[in-house]
C-alpha cells in the first residue's frame, strides 16, 4: 500500500452524550460522554485505520487538550507526527436529544497558531521517504499562513505524492489554485468555489468541470449527502447511488467517504472503484451514533449495493 500522510491544522476533541430533552434553564442529566480523537485528517486516518490500512497524522496539538488528544490517538493504535503549539486544542461537543431524535453539533473555535509552528509540521512531512497520498482535511485556525497549500503542493509535488483537499471557502479556492489532485466539496462549497451564489444538483456536473478546467485540479468528488456522490474529471461524470439506509448521525461520513477513496487508490483501485468504495463508507459511518466512523464490514457490505449511473 502506498503511503498515505494526512494533516490536520485544526483537530479537536469531540465529546459526544445524550440528553432526554434539551430545555433552557434546566440542569440536564446527560449519559457518559464518549471522547474521540477528531478533525478532518485525523478522522481520515483513523477511518483508514478501521478499513485494514495504515495512514500517518501529523497535527497542531497544544494544552493540557493537545496532551489528551494524543494520548486518545495512541489508544486507538494510530501513527502520528505531533507538532506542539502554544495554545491548546479544541473540544467539540454533540448532544443528541432523544426525545426528539435529533443531533446538536457545538463546535468551537480553534486555537491561534503561529507560522513557525505550522512550518514545523511541514517540515516533519518533508522527512518522510516515499509519500503516495497527502491529505489535508478539515477548517484552518487563525493563524495559518494565507500560502499554506502552495507550501503543502510543493511539498507534494517534490515527493511525486498526491495531494488531496477536503476544505471550504477561501482555504479551498487557494487549494485548487496552488494544485491539488482531488477535491470533495458538496454543492454549497462547489458553488462558493465557482463564485456563484447557488449550484443545483443539475448544474454541477458543468461547474465541477469548469473548475477542473480552469483550475489545476484533476478529480472532483462531489458530495451529495444520503444521495452518495459524483465522480467528475475532465472526461466523465459517473454518479455513485448507495442503498437507503436509517441514518443514525452524519457526523464523520465525509471523511469516511474521502478515507475510503484515498486508501482504494493506495491500493492501486481504479477512480471508479474507489469512488465506490468511498461511498460505501460514508454510507457506513451514518449508520452509527454520535461521532463514530465508519466500520469496514458495514462498508464491505454495502459496497456490493451501490449502483452507478
Amino acid at each position: 500500500m502506498t503511503a498515505i500522510i494526512t494533516i490536520t491544522f485544526n483537530p479537536a476533541i469531540d465529546k459526544s452524550t445524550t440528553v432526554q430533552e434539551l430545555i433552557p434553564e434546566k440542569k440536564l442529566r446527560c449519559t457518559v460522554p464518549v471522547f474521540e480523537p477528531g478533525g478532518g485528517g485525523i478522522n481520515v486516518a483513523r477511518a483508514i485505520h478501521k478499513l485494514g490500512g495504515h495512514a500517518m497524522a501529523a497535527y497542531l496539538a497544544g494544552g493540557y487538550t493537545g496532551k489528551a488528544f494524543t494520548q486518545l490517538l495512541i489508544s486507538e493504535g494510530i501513527s502520528s507526527i505531533v507538532s506542539e503549539i502554544g495554545d491548546s486544542t479544541r473540544e467539540n461537543l454533540v448532544v443528541f436529544e432523544n426525545s426528539s431524535a435529533h443531533q446538536y453539533r457545538f463546535v468551537m473555535p480553534g486555537p491561534l497558531v503561529q507560522t513557525d509552528e505550522c512550518m514545523a509540521c511541514l517540515n516533519s512531512i518533508k522527512k518522510i521517504p516515499d509519500i503516495g497520498y497527502i491529505v489535508v482535511s478539515g477548517s484552518m485556525p487563525e493563524g495559518v499562513p494565507q500560502d499554506i497549500f502552495a507550501l503543502i503542493s510543493g511539498i507534494s509535488k517534490a515527493k511525486n505524492a498526491r495531494l488531496v483537499v477536503d476544505t471550504s471557502g477561501d482555504t479551498l479556492k487557494q487549494a485548487v489554485s496552488s494544485g491539488v489532485y482531488l477535491i470533495k466539496p458538496n454543492l454549497r462549497e462547489l458553488s462558493s468555489l465557482a463564485g456563484q451564489e447557488q449550484v443545483d444538483a443539475a448544474q454541477a456536473v458543468d461547474i465541477a468541470r469548469g473548475v477542473i478546467m480552469n483550475g489545476t485540479c484533476e478529480v472532483i468528488a462531489l458530495s451529495m449527502g444520503e444521495k452518495g456522490a459524483i465522480l467528475i474529471t475532465r472526461d466523465t461524470a459517473i454518479s455513485i447511488v448507495p442503498p437507503r439506509v436509517q441514518i443514525k448521525s452524519t457526523v464523520g461520513a465525509g471523511d469516511s467517504m474521502l478515507a475510503g477513496i484515498v486508501y482504494s487508490l493506495s491500493l492501486g483501485k481504479s477512480l471508479i472503484e474507489a469512488g465506490r468504495y468511498g461511498v460505501a463508507c460514508g454510507t457506513a459511518a451514518t449508520l452509527n451514533p454520535g461521532t463514530e466512523l465508519c466500520r469496514k464490514e458495514d462498508a464491505d457490505r454495502l459496497y456490493e449495493l451501490i449502483t452507478l449511473s
